[in-house]
């Protein structure tokens, strides 16, 4: 690699100055609250007019420091929402639409393609599910992570190098500096994984998104990656929007949550909140889901059917055909996500005619 990239990240302003939008209408910018903010995300896939939404007009918040676990079964959307917020999507074949992506008050969808790669890994990092995948089989560790560095930080090789030592102890990698060396078929899943974790943060990104960080590790692994996730998102101030299906993993790590079904949100409130008085029906049977300590041995429950394909979502909830409390309107009319209890940022909020109660 011949070195570096000096230029400065887009601001608010410039953004707006660049694509004819005034600055003082740009989302929360440094100081505020809110780190990165999804209005109305929607997602397509195909080509010419045979597209097909497989994200549906999703709108969260992700504050600063804060954990927001984005939870559902597989095939609900929840990774495609995350590549698209990275615009990691293939261009040809999918289209990315949404009132607006703002990161530290930057809209992101009017960047170019050279400006995002300033904001991939300089503003945002990112931990993939799979790190063999993730991870460029014919390169060292040691180069791949001085890559990372040397894409958003102006330092010599000789600089980065140590930089990425620095990195890979940083993450408990043991003996750093002989990894440097290693190919990522010589490491196991676990290292592999925190080398991943390593290229995510080389730049101290503001905020990181973590895919199912864990889907492919042993349960011991996965322990002490999400320890060291949190403990990294915690010391740099990081917000973290975390990707999962485990709900234990939910109750350890996450301020908020937001249970995503079919390719919409049905369901956002505190982690606490959510655990003690879930409303909509779907979360409550994810709850119910969860295997119990104890010497019992009755049947798990399970939610009976399977996540919809976006070719036969229709009209009405999407949620109908599995939900007990379904009605006539429920096949008619989509609900829409509103508060039922609190308000402002971390209010709850449910999209469902027939909520569960507060004392279930």
């Amino acid at each position: 690699m011949s070195g570096a990239p000096t230029d400065a990240l887009p601001t608010a302003a410039d953004v707006a100055k660049g694509h004819g939008q005034p600055a003082s209408e740009a989302t929360e910018g440094p100081g505020s609250t809110v780190l990165l903010q999804v209005e109305e995300l929607s997602v397509a896939f195909g080509q010419g007019g045979q597209l097909v939404r497989v994200v549906d007009r999703v709108s969260f918040q992700l504050a600063r420091g804060e954990t927001l676990c984005l939870v559902g079964e597989s095939g609900c959307g929840k990774s495609v929402t995350a590549l698209s917020l990275m615009r990691l999507l293939p261009e040809r074949r999918s289209r990315i639409e949404a009132r607006r992506i703002a990161l530290d008050g930057v809209d992101l969808l009017p960047l170019s393609e050279r400006e995002m790669c300033r904001v991939r890994g300089g503003r945002i990092g990112m931990v993939f599910q799979e790190p063999m995948s993730a991870l460029n089989p014919v390169m060292t560790v040691g180069n791949q992570v001085i890559e990372a560095i040397r894409l958003h930080r102006p330092l010599r090789r000789s600089e980065a190098s140590q930089r990425a030592v620095e990195l890979l102890r940083r993450v408990g990698l043991p003996s750093p500096e002989a990894q440097l060396r290693a190919y990522p078929h010589q490491l196991s899943g676990g290292m592999r994984q925190r080398v991943v974790i390593a290229i995510a943060i080389a730049a101290d990104p503001i905020a990181l998104i973590a895919d199912e960080p864990t889907t492919a590790l042993d349960v011991t692994i996965q322990a002490q990656i999400v320890r060291l996730l949190v403990e990294l998102q915690r010391e740099a101030g990081m917000g973290m929007l975390l990707i999962t299906h485990d709900l234990g993993l939910v109750a350890e790590t996450a301020d908020c949550v937001a249970v995503m079904y079919a390719g919409r949100i049905v369901e956002e409130a505190g982690v606490a909140e959510l655990f003690r008085a879930p409303r909509h029906p779907y979360t409550q049977g994810l709850l119910d889901c969860i295997p119990a300590l104890s010497t019992s041995k009755k049947r798990l429950p399970t939610i009976e059917g399977r996540v919809p394909p976006p070719t036969s979502w229709g009209g009405g909830c999407r949620f109908r055909e599995r939900c007990p409390r379904a009605s006539s309107r429920c096949r008619d009319e989509m609900p829409e996500l509103e508060a039922c209890d609190g308000d402002g940022l971390r209010a709850h909020r449910v999209a469902c005619f027939h909520p569960l109660s507060d004392e279930v």
